[in-house]
Order: C-alpha cells, then sequence, then structure tokens
C-alpha cells in the first residue's frame, strides 16, 4: 500500500464575531479558531473526520509548513494510503480554544482593553473546547462528522463530541484517555502549574512576550513529559547512562543523560508554547468529568455513536484500567463500542509512536475491512472419505499446515459443505497413536469466518482460540476460502 504525505498546507484562521458563551459562566466577546485541513470533502459532506489534539499540539496534524523540519504531529496516521485516508476523508484538525497556536487564548488580544487577555481570559473546559469545534464545523457546512479522533486530551475531546453532540457523530475514537481525571492526574498537572506561578517572571500571568516564565514553564514541561514515558521506555532509552563524562562528578550538575533529556524538553518547549495556556489547558483537563449523578453510565446515556477505545499497555498517565471503565460504561449504556489494547513499551506518548497498531486498528474501525478481502480463495482441500495418508501427502505437497475436510458431492462441488478441519499437529498426533481414519484426528467443531465479517474480528478469534488460521464459509456451510494470521499480518505490515 502506498503511503504519502499529504504535502505542503498552512494554517487556516476562522473568526466568530458572535463569540463563545462559557460553561463556567463566562462569555468571550469575540473567537478565533486555527484549523488546517486534509483531503476533500465529498458531495454529501458525508466523509468529514475531526482529529483533536492533546494538551501540547496544535493545528498542524499532517504535512508540512514552508521550512519545517518536520511534519505535523501525526503524520503518520494521516495522508493518503494510511488510516486517515486523505484520498476517502476530509480531516479537519483546529488548535483548542485556551491555546496559543493561532486560536483564542490567554495571549490574545482582549478587544475590552486593546492588550493581551492574561489572567484576565476566563476559566475554560473540554466542554468549551467542544463547543468552540462544533462553530467551526458548522462553519465549513458540516452538519454530521463521519469520525472524531483523538489521544490524550483528544480522546476526551472525543468523549466530549459524543456526549453533547450525539447527533453530530457517527463513529468515535478515543485513545490513551479517561472519562474523568483521577487525583494523580491533577495532582501532577498541580505540581505543573505550581511551577510556573512560583516563577518571578511570571508576574501574575501579566509577563511581556520577550521574558515568559520560561523556568517555570520548563519544569512543568519536564513533570508532564515524566509521565508520557514509562519506566521501560526510560530503561531503555537512558538506563544509567552519563552524559558527556566517564565518572560521577559528585556535585548538582547533570550526571545522567536521563536529566539532560528532560532539561532539553524543557527548554526547547519554552519556546513554543505559551506558560498561561499551560494553566489554563490543565485546568480544563482537571474538571473533565463525564459522570452524572456520580455514574459514567448515566452519563453515556444518550450517547450514539459507535466507539473504538484504545489504551496503551505501559501507560500510567492514562492507565488501561481507566479505558476499560469508559468501555464498561459505554456497554452498560447500550453503547456499541469496541476495545483494543496497544502493547507497548512506549508508556503514553505510544499514542504518537506506535503508527503501525495505530493505523491497523483505525483502517479497520473506520472502513470494517472485511475478511473476504484477505481471504485466500484458491483453498486446497480434501474429501471426508479421505485417508490420514492422503491427507499428510496432501499437506507435505502443498507446503500448507491447515487442511479443511469438505462433504464429498460428486459432479457438484458447489454443494460440497465444510464438515472439519486437520492440522500438521493433528497429522503428527495421528501416527502417534495410531489412528487409521481421517474421522478420528479431524476438528469437527470448525472455528470459522464469514466472508463479511470484520477482519479484526476474525484475528480475535484466533488470538482467544489460539489458532493460525479460519476456514472462510458462507451461511449455507459452504467454504469460501481461508484467512491465516499471515494474512491478517501483511495487511498490518501496510502500515
Amino acid at each position: 500500500m502506498k503511503r504519502e504525505s499529504v504535502g505542503t498546507v498552512e494554517t487556516r484562521y476562522c473568526r466568530f464575531e458572535d463569540g463563545l458563551l462559557l460553561e463556567g459562566g463566562g462569555r468571550l466577546k469575540e473567537l478565533t479558531l486555527a484549523y488546517e485541513t486534509y483531503g476533500s470533502l465529498d458531495r454529501e459532506k458525508s466523509n468529514a473526520i475531526l482529529v483533536c489534539h492533546a494538551l501540547t499540539g496544535d493545528a498542524h496534524a499532517a504535512g508540512w509548513h514552508e521550512g519545517d523540519k518536520k511534519p505535523g504531529w501525526w503524520d503518520s496516521i494521516i495522508g493518503p494510503g494510511k488510516a486517515l485516508d486523505t484520498e476517502k476523508y476530509f480531516m479537519v484538525c483546529s488548535n483548542v480554544l485556551g491555546g496559543c497556536k493561532g486560536s483564542t487564548g490567554p495571549a490574545s488580544i482582549n478587544p475590552e482593553t486593546g492588550t493581551t487577555y492574561g489572567m484576565d481570559f476566563p476559566v475554560i473546559t473540554i466542554g468549551d473546547m467542544v463547543h468552540a469545534q462544533k462553530k467551526l464545523v458548522e462553519h465549513l457546512g458540516i452538519s454530521r462528522l463521519f469520525a472524531v479522533v483523538g489521544g490524550s486530551m483528544g480522546g476526551m475531546q472525543v468523549l466530549q463530541w459524543s456526549v453533547s453532540y450525539p447527533d453530530m457523530v457517527e463513529k468515535a475514537v478515543a485513545i490513551a484517555t479517561t472519562a474523568s481525571s483521577s487525583a494523580q492526574q491533577i495532582a501532577f498537572n498541580e505540581v505543573g502549574r505550581l511551577a510556573i506561578l512560583s516563577d518571578p517572571d511570571w508576574k501574575g500571568g501579566n509577563y511581556p512576550a520577550g521574558t515568559p516564565p520560561a523556568h517555570g514553564l520548563a519544569i512543568a514541561r519536564m513533570i508532564g513529559h515524566i509521565t508520557y514515558l514509562s519506566d521501560e521506555s526510560m530503561h531503555r532509552k537512558f538506563g544509567r547512562e552519563l552524559q558527556d563524562k566517564e565518572e560521577y562528578a559528585f556535585d548538582f550538575s547533570r550526571d545522567f543523560a536521563v536529566q539532560s533529556y528532560l532539561h532539553h524538553q524543557g527548554s526547547s518547549f519554552t519556546g513554543r508554547f505559551d506558560a498561561n495556556s499551560y494553566l489554563y489547558i490543565t485546568k480544563a483537563v482537571d474538571y473533565f468529568d463525564l459522570s452524572r449523578n456520580g455514574s459514567l453510565i448515566e452519563g453515556f446515556g444518550g450517547v450514539k455513536t459507535a466507539f473504538l477505545v484504545i489504551s496503551v499497555s505501559s501507560d500510567w498517565l492514562y492507565p488501561p484500567y481507566q479505558s476499560r471503565a469508559i468501555v464498561s460504561a459505554l456497554s452498560a449504556a447500550n453503547v456499541e463500542v469496541t476495545y483494543r489494547e496497544i502493547e507497548s513499551h512506549y508508556g503514553h506518548d505510544a499514542f504518537l509512536l506506535e503508527a503501525g497498531q495505530l493505523n491497523y486498528l483505525l483502517h479497520n474501525f473506520l472502513s470494517k475491512l472485511c475478511v473476504s478481502e484477505v481471504m485466500t480463495e484458491d483453498v486446497i482441500t480434501i474429501g471426508e472419505g479421505s485417508s490420514i495418508e492422503d491427507a499428510a501427502c496432501t499437506m507435505f505437497r502443498e507446503g500448507i499446515t491447515h487442511l479443511p475436510v469438505v462433504s464429498e458431492k460428486p459432479g457438484k462441488p458447489e454443494e460440497e459443505k465444510l464438515v472439519g478441519i486437520v492440522t500438521a499437529w493433528d497429522i503428527t498426533r495421528a501416527f502417534a497413536l495410531k489412528c487409521r481414519t481421517l474421522d478420528e484426528i479431524m476438528t469437527k467443531e470448525v472455528i470459522t469466518a464469514s466472508p463479511e465479517e470484520p477482519v479484526e474480528s476474525a484475528a480475535s478469534k484466533m488470538e482467544s482460540h489460539r489458532i493460525s488460521a479460519l476456514p472462510v464459509v458462507d451461511g449455507e456451510g459452504r467454504l469460501l476460502g481461508i484467512v491465516g494470521d499471515e494474512a491478517i499480518s501483511r495487511f498490518i505490515s501496510n502500515f
């Protein structure tokens, strides 16, 4: 499968003169959202996907800006031939309300004073961010989104969309996220904010653009960045490796490579993000809680969206149990939901780094790739009256490990039905136990797949039953083909 970049892109800006009423009671008299789009909107305007970014992300999700050294933050997922295929879908990604990359936030000009908002900017919520996105989506002429997709804080926006505007979202993908911020998550955010507030250069939020509270913001970023990694990823990347020295300095300089890495992350972050935006956005994350009357099931009561919820095995910022809680509540609320857990050592950052697994999961959920598209139709079979020796010779000659057994209908092969399956292991067992007939060794209650069944469902069957191939049958039990784990692996490797 050919995968390409969307090429050179540029950020656009949409201004809403009517402003925005906020959940906390405040109101913005004017609202500007920075956004980018990729792909083309179809005639029915039915192929739009909203991509929601994480805490410190922006609207530049894919492609290249002029002079950039690297592409958008999700370029591995968005583009021709990728899961968010720009030849099929129209992608929209906007910088969130409260951000500092073109959307209205604390660094924007307050129309009432003519100076930057600073701490006069009203406190916002994830719901406010989503309400602002809705205005943009409707401005683009889209009345219903095919999907909303996002990870981390982007996943919170996905969940909020399904609750706030259930009739506007057909499908939703929430990755490495939670339905309500935990005490631990709030605690990390509080320490990061305190680092900023304690910086003398913060000046009550009224710092000049040229002298921001860089030291405090860098520390906040360092704290946050630790939560994005995992113990294993840090061990693999750094271990106890020293930085530019061969022995301990026995002082408080940066002995270890991991120390230098964190300082680099902190200092580079201060050049691209506004400290006040960090305060407001992390506070919005703290407030996020979709439960109603203490019940997440009740909170999801009006949801009509089909969900894919993805967690990361090594994520300790938003651990898998929080994703499973979302799945349980959605299921209890009678919402269609699929759950998958990515195996990765990268920790929370896996939603940005595990492109192969994510492309596979998203592609399959959005496109519903069917078994018929990956199965082998030219299947070698053997009749139910054949001998063990016939089966062994056939498998050896054809180089196969699974041999479907079909009923014999002389002159009417179209009426032959699957009656069993024999594997290489069965043949070995037959000779060891001195079995005489095929009937003694073949599996008669065969796990099968239908041609219309999603590939993901077939893969799940093989995993749960610990088998490596599934015969594909029609409604009458006639053998149509066979799908093996190799075929599914090839499909995954295309990404």
